[in-house]
């Protein structure tokens, strides 16, 4: 197996967006581990927001709408 230096080396002269993919792929590979008990709060905290929506008990803006909200903010 190449040495790490090795493979910094070669890495640094690889094209930026091949750099960008090459650290994407990278960092997916370090989170490996899926917490179950984690997805299944989301997916019922997401399901409870989106049965709330449907009851009319909370309202909802258009994407872009909101986006311009939040660019106006930073200004």
């Amino acid at each position: 197996m190449p040495a790490l230096q090795d493979i910094e080396s070669l890495a640094m002269h690889l094209e930026q967006s091949e750099r960008a993919l090459l650290a994407e792929h990278l960092i997916a590979s370090l989170d490996t581990d899926t917490d179950e008990c984690a997805e299944q709060l989301w997916m019922k905290e997401a399901e409870s927001r989106y049965i709330s929506y449907e009851q009319g008990e909370v309202s909802s803006s258009p994407a872009d709408e909101v986006l311009e909200r939040a660019r106006n903010s930073l200004k």
